[in-house]
């Protein structure tokens, strides 16, 4: 029996044999294209090469793709579990022809791997095609159906024409598409899971396990324009897939995908931890738990090792809605503990070979998860509790349906993602009001949506045929003469006329000195100018064309006079006062495929395609140079102080500062991070020098050249190595990294160096800010201002601000404190606020319900308040809070009458953990303490809710 790594590397090697490259899986996490949230199959990295937007670097090619589909119109997430074959993450088998081979190669070779080389029974194959459609004006595809019966021993009556639902292929709303061709496989009638279902019938495309598709040909031809027409591509493309689980299932001869080596080691990793036991039964609670954690704990390790991490919004809120439906069905195997990051090394170990790295990154994953686990922890037993009692309710009406109001509540207050909530209700037999709970939740409906949202301005670009530019001179100079080849705007790319003013567009040069943003690197502002009419680079800088957006003050443009001159070889006083003849700002420079874009307006003058032009990048390019370099020592210095566990996630490099993310378990020390800054300056000190070499992949990683994950690299790849003379002794650098920016050319240039803060952006991830050159000056200048306003305002010298300082804030401190003491001791404020709270209490039939907030008190003093507020209510349930140094303090009271219904430890204990703390006490009295005063209106509220429903 072939194990799922022999399949997965017998698949590329039949392609690779057969004049294909191999292509390494890109990251699940979609690097530059915001129309997807998540690698949903393999033609993903290949979109721009389909819409025309770059060349092929191969004429062929095959890989395995990480894929995930949990959202939009690929979303296989509710039917995990409940079968055999439904997956979140899956792996994509693929092979494409970027304009070469078409429908007849990619017939002939997917038959003879399935028959001759994996030995499948040919008789138990089935061949679809495309029937046509008429809204889309697209005849059947009679010319696959041919080919079937021509290349293969199929026979015609195994080849059936199916619609567009079935036979038609999107990647989404948008995007390059095609009819398809798919091979089914006939698994024999004892695999039917709907046997006895009236008017069931077993056939291809139908809704039982007997038939499942095995491999997807995908003829692109088309592009989906948003107005919803067809566009005919330029070229032909072939983009073939077939699921790796679903082939390992037949080629391994097992019922399920989840009982081949891909799950089983992960299945019996979680039994193990659960004491239950795995029996592959369909419609067993156990075994769907099983299945579902086996398949969401492979999604959310590949998410997060590729750049995900769980929130609110976005792809964060897929993988925590993904993490926790995963925790929630450990509670059917009795796994009320953290438990799924120790699945971590078992899905390494099973696809860390394929995926190294999966293995590279699997502390920081597990990290992530456990963190993620702990988290939700704390609240999905009282989530369970509340939904328990909504579902109660729900029960009760007429329509069997929970209220989206229940369900919003269960989201924003314990974390329950909505599907969830209705997995629960469903196996109850109820309904969620979807509607009410979709419009509770738009406003975070909105930015999930934002982050989805395309770039108008290129929105017309598909199959547009863009020139290349030859962007080479922006790592020599920051001045270059070019030639305008045509613009940009929303209709697409023109290649002649006159270039519209006032209005933004890209502007399209043969070739540029701007760098466009990528790495995490700003894009280059500046000016596009008449050659030899332009105004100098200094005038740019202080009179703002385009206007600065960058943070730049003042005194920094001035300082720049001297350098403007300099650098350039203008004369400023020549230049100042000449009016140019065409003046183009740049606000913003990208790239899409090898075309650089120039964003911005034509601020004066005209400019056509054809003419020759000046370049001119702003004087902030020096700042960012500096500030890019900066961050590959800081990555240096952090392993050096750190180890390798420090990994860069991210970074974002501008001319005012620099920004660096790295995985990290924990805060360093604030001796580490002095150490960090230490190393980084001796390194400047030394004003080592900077270059730099392009050299085959392979032979920058064994230089043990680091490249930063997620990023799409070719087959050259240019690295930066501080410390290295020249390109004949990058061995001798101390610091290698893959890399497109640009950089100072010593290390001395750079001129200081200054962490401003570290802090934590999400589980396992750490975000570094700080300072070079011209900035880290202002900044220190601006420290030097205060220091010597609070030196004259305490009268004491400079040296002498920290002790002075320090004995301010204990002086304020024991006053406070006496302050608190008077407070507690002597007023009847406390009794005053109390009474207030009764007299505009709300009643639930003779029951008064009182909550609400006092201001500083003692305990003593607030539970005399309780108590007075039991005898002058007569009937009550009673909550009352206040802060404390920076504390929160809970106390509840409920009168003798009412214990039955609503019990004082029990209210606590439910309100308690939104304020990040804990406590309980007997049911007439009880309280809690708490870590967060932001959150004691959030309790307050919830205290109420709950002692309405209860009396109620």
């Amino acid at each position: 029996m072939l194990s799922s790594k022999e399949i997965r590397r017998g698949f590329i090697e039949f392609f690779t044999a057969r004049a294909h490259a191999f292509v390494p899986s890109s990251p699940v996490v979609p690097q530059g294209d915001e129309t997807l949230l998540f690698a949903n199959a393999g033609m993903n990295q290949f979109k721009d090469i389909f819409l025309g937007l770059k060349p092929a670097e191969w004429p062929r090619a095959v890989n395995s793709q990480k894929c995930l589909r949990v959202s939009g119109k690929h979303n296989d997430l509710e039917e995990v579990g409940k079968d055999t074959y439904h997956h979140t993450f899956f792996e994509m088998l693929g092979n494409w022809s970027f304009n070469d081979y078409f429908k007849a190669e990619s017939i002939a070779w997917a038959w003879e791997l399935l028959t001759k080389v994996w030995g499948i029974n040919p008789d138990q194959l089935w061949a679809t095609v495309f029937g046509g459609d008429d809204k889309d004006g697209l005849p059947q595809d009679t010319e696959a159906a041919g080919l079937w019966t021509k290349l293969t021993p199929i026979p015609a009556e195994r080849v059936l024409a199916f619609g567009k639902k079935e036979n038609f292929w999107e990647m989404g709303e948008t995007g390059p598409c095609g009819p398809c061709s798919e091979i089914h496989i006939d698994l024999g009638p004892d695999r039917c899971d709907k046997k006895g279902v009236p008017g069931h019938q077993c056939r291809v495309n139908g809704d039982c396990a007997r038939y499942i598709e095995l491999w997807n040909l995908v003829f692109i031809q088309f592009n989906r324009q948003p107005s919803g027409n067809l566009v005919p591509l330029s070229a032909r493309y072939i983009d073939t897939g077939a699921g790796l689980e679903r082939v390992v299932s037949v080629l391994q001869n097992k019922r399920s995908n989840y009982d081949t080596d891909l799950f089983m080691p992960i299945i019996e990793a979680t039994s193990k931890m659960s004491g239950h036991k795995y029996t592959s039964e369909l419609g067993n609670k156990t075994d769907n738990a099983f299945r579902v954690i086996a398949d969401h704990i492979r999604a959310v390790t590949f998410a997060v090792t590729d750049g995900a991490t769980p929130s609110n919004e976005g792809r964060g809120y897929v993988i925590r809605r993904i993490l926790r439906r995963a925790s929630r069905f450990g509670r059917e195997l009795d796994l009320h503990e953290p438990f799924l990051y120790k699945l971590v090394p078992v899905v390494v170990d099973c696809l860390g070979e394929a995926f190294p790295e999966v293995r590279d990154r699997a502390e920081h994953v597990a990290t992530v998860i456990q963190a993620e686990e702990v988290s939700f922890g704390r609240t999905l037993d009282r989530g369970l509790e509340l939904f328990a009692a909504a579902a109660k309710r729900a029960g009760k009406t007429p329509t069997k349906t929970l209220s989206g109001e229940d369900a919003f509540q269960l989201y924003d207050t314990y974390g329950f993602p909505v599907d969830l909530t209705q997995l629960m209700a469903q196996e109850r037999g109820l309904f969620v009001d979807i509607e009410r709970f979709l419009e509770l939740m738009q406003e975070q409906k909105e930015r999930a949506r934002a982050a989805q949202k395309t770039d108008t301005l290129l929105a017309g670009l598909a199959d547009s045929d863009l020139p290349a530019t030859d962007d080479a001179p922006k790592y020599r100079t920051d001045h270059c003469e070019a030639v305008i080849l045509g613009w940009i705007d929303a209709a697409g790319f023109h290649k002649q006329g006159e270039i519209p003013a006032g209005i933004e567009i890209g502007l399209v040069l043969d070739q540029t000195c701007f760098y466009a943003e990528a790495g995490g690197q700003v894009g280059d502002t500046g000016v596009i100018e008449t050659r030899g009419m332009g105004v100098s680079p200094m005038r740019y800088r202080v009179e703002g064309v385009p206007p600065s957006n960058r943070g730049q003050d003042a005194r920094d443009t001035q300082g720049q006079d001297a350098l403007a001159t300099k650098t350039h070889g203008q004369d400023a006083h020549a230049t100042h006062g000449r009016d140019a003849r065409a003046t183009f700002g740049v606000e913003a420079t990208t790239k899409v495929g090898n075309t650089v874009i120039h964003r911005g307006k034509l601020a004066e003058g005209a400019l056509r395609v054809g003419q020759k032009v000046s370049a001119i990048v702003s004087l902030d390019r020096n700042a960012t140079k500096k500030n890019h370099t900066a961050t590959h020592l800081l990555q240096w210095a952090l392993q050096q102080v750190l180890g390798k566990t420090a990994q860069q996630q991210g970074s974002y490099v501008a001319p005012d500062y620099l920004r660096f993310d790295y995985t990290y378990p924990k805060a360093p020390t604030e001796e580490e991070l002095k150490e960090v800054e230490r190393l980084v300056r001796k390194k400047i000190g030394d004003d080592l020098p900077v270059t730099w070499a392009v050299l085959p992949r392979e032979e920058a990683q064994k230089l043990g050249a680091m490249a930063l994950f997620g990023e799409k690299y070719g087959s050259e790849v240019r690295v930066v190595c501080l410390g290295a003379a020249d390109q004949d002794h990058i061995g001798e650098a101390f610091s290698r990294e893959f890399c497109g920016g640009t950089h100072v050319d010593r290390l001395g240039v750079i001129g200081g160096f200054k962490i401003l803060k570290d802090e934590s952006i999400s589980a396992g991830v750490r975000r570094i800010t700080a300072l070079t050159g011209q900035g880290l000056t202002a900044h220190l200048e601006r420290g030097s201002e205060i220091a010597e306003q609070l030196a004259a305002l305490l009268q004491v010298p400079a040296d002498k601000l920290p002790e002075r300082i320090a004995q301010l804030v204990e002086d304020n401190k024991r006053l406070v404190k006496q302050l608190k003491t008077a407070a507690k001791t002597g007023g009847p404020d406390t009794m005053t606020e109390a009474r207030q709270l009764l007299d505009a209490s709300e009643k639930i039939g003779e029951s008064a319900v009182i909550v609400g907030r006092l201001s500083t008190t003692s305990i003593d003093r607030a539970r005399e308040a309780i108590d007075m507020l039991k005898k002058k209510a007569k009937s009550a349930a009673i909550v009352l809070a206040y802060e404390e140094d920076g504390k929160v303090m809970l106390l509840s009271g409920v009168t003798d009458d009412l214990i039955k219904t609503l019990k004082a430890g029990d209210i606590v204990k439910t309100i308690a953990p939104i304020v990040d703390g804990g406590g309980g006490g007997k049911p007439q009295m009880a309280q809690a303490g708490g870590k967060n005063p932001a959150k004691i209106d959030e309790a307050l509220k919830e205290a109420a809710n709950l002692i309405k429903q209860k009396l109620a």
